[in-house]
């Protein structure tokens, strides 16, 4: 087939894929397979080549990342339980003091914490960010709703074990631990630039407190009371500022922050660092796994070790031994159930989205596109995160627009030399642009800090696109060192 065939085919197939989901409400797993099926039969692979490669396509993926996502979930969702990210923000706080909490809160959200449960991280958070905004000043809560928009979302695309992280470094075939590294080099100065940069704009009149913060909404709040605050007002807010709990809401995340109020009335408490322990030394044999394979050491027990899927696993073995001393083995269990329902739609969207890469590669696309950037690395750099941030306007999810966008672009890597970790991470930094109402985290950032619609188109949608747009201009001259 003509090379023009196989580019119209395929714009079509993505754009279809689009129009099924944004506006006739279909699934984004239904309509990325409808997508996939089109595009084979489209290109002339046959009934029974497309069959094949689309299957391939999400085993593959399920190989690759399949175990890794889970235990991820698992281990957040079991820290979720334990108080433990409660307790590290009110940690922070005291270390840091209220005018280092935007930046310091943003940090460990964006990297120690990974973003891996995104709305209950947020649903847990929030409150305590909002109680604390005044405590900054003038800004504060225009600078706390920024700094958590930027990095709950930095975290999920960039930061291993983030879900986009993982389903982006399965489909790229990017060991993990060099998406490790690389994703910390990018998060920690996007997050810090992003944030510097929004509150220069804020401080130069970009924030009207009168027009842009819920005033009738804190105030309410703050007459529930302290334990309301973090217990059942949790929940409240999202009904509040968005009856229909926002695109996406599936309910658990009120659910899971009061299952914590709870946890944290016990008198049991371990030291945070114990807590979290398991989670970091899984991350530590990860990074020194990659280390080792840059360096070509030949350590087998650490080898070992540093493979992600056994580094993963004692992490979650060490927490689920962790916090069942702390809370109880029937909690831990509770956990469990939870972070199993949650990881089943990430994998299930992530394997049709390795589906759709493998038809495209299957049409032949690396090789034409590879033909059009043959001269240059960084073109395919702005068009995977330009095809990113279209998906992600038109669509609102940042795993499908990142997932979508590096499958479309994952065959040419190998055809111009370029290092498929970059490719991943400019597909990442793309689907962070336009975060708007479409999006979940828009409504629950919204109700959940007292902020009005104007104040959240400000805080999470400009913050969360300036964070992408310096993203891209880090990931540039990364293309042009590796």
């Amino acid at each position: 087939m003509q090379d023009i065939a196989v580019l119209i085919n395929t714009a079509v197939a993505v754009l279809a894929a689009v129009l099924l989901i944004v506006r006739f409400r279909v699934n984004p797993v239904i309509a990325l397979v409808v997508s996939s099926v089109y595009l084979g039969l489209a290109v002339g692979l046959g009934v029974e080549k497309t069959v094949k490669t689309i299957t391939a396509g999400f085993g593959d993926i399920m190989v690759d990342v399949g175990l890794l996502i889970a235990f991820g979930v698992l281990m957040g969702s079991i820290l979720n339980q334990s108080g433990a990210i409660r307790r590290l923000v009110e940690h922070l706080l005291n270390t840091f003091g209220p005018k280092r909490l935007p930046y310091t809160m943003g940090l460990a959200i964006g990297t120690v914490l990974q973003s891996i449960f995104l709305d209950v991280l947020l649903v847990i958070s929030a409150p305590l960010a909002r109680k604390l905004a005044p405590k900054i000043g003038k800004l504060g809560t225009a600078r706390m709703a920024t700094a958590m928009a930027i990095a709950l979302e930095c975290g999920i695309v960039f930061t291993v074990p983030g879900v986009a992280s993982l389903a982006l470094a399965g489909l790229l075939n990017v060991p993990l631990g060099k998406m490790l590294l690389f994703g910390l080099l990018l998060v920690i100065p996007t997050i810090i630039i992003a944030i510097a940069i929004m509150t220069f704009l804020f401080r130069r009149g970009f924030w009207n407190e009168a027009k842009d913060e819920d005033h009738t909404f804190v105030a309410e709040e703050d007459r529930e009371g302290e334990e309301e605050e973090y217990d059942g007002g949790a929940g409240r807010p999202v009904a509040a500022g968005n009856p229909a709990g926002g695109p996406g809401t599936n309910g658990t995340a009120p659910q899971a922050a009061g299952r914590v109020a709870v946890a944290e009335r016990e008198p049991k408490q371990f030291p945070l660092i114990v807590l979290f322990a398991p989670l970091l030394t899984s991350l530590l044999l990860i990074g020194a796994g990659a280390i080792l394979q840059i360096l070509k050491i030949d350590l087998p027990w650490l080898q070992l070790l540093g493979e992600p899927v056994i580094a993963l696993l004692i992490g979650l073995i060490g927490t689920c031994l962790v916090t069942r001393s702390a809370i109880g083995q029937k909690r831990v269990e509770e956990a469990i159930a939870v972070g199993f329902k949650e990881s089943g739609q990430i994998l299930i969207l992530t394997g049709v989205g390795g589906s759709l890469a493998a038809t495209v590669a299957a049409a032949g696309l690396g090789h034409i596109l590879g033909g059009f950037f043959s001269a240059s690395t960084v073109a395919p750099l702005l068009v995977v995160w330009a095809i990113a941030a279209v998906l992600h306007i038109a669509v609102g999810s940042v795993t499908l627009s990142a997932i979508t966008a590096a499958g479309l672009l994952a065959p040419i890597a190998p055809v111009i030399g370029l290092d498929p970790v970059l490719l991943a991470l400019s597909a990442g930094a793309g689907s962070l642009f336009m975060v708007h109402v479409t999006s979940n985290t828009f409504w629950l950032l919204q109700s959940l800090l007292g902020q009005s619609v104007r104040g959240a188109l400000k805080s999470v949608t400009v913050g969360v696109s300036v964070a992408s747009v310096v993203a891209i201009l880090l990931i540039l001259p990364m293309s042009l060192l590796f």
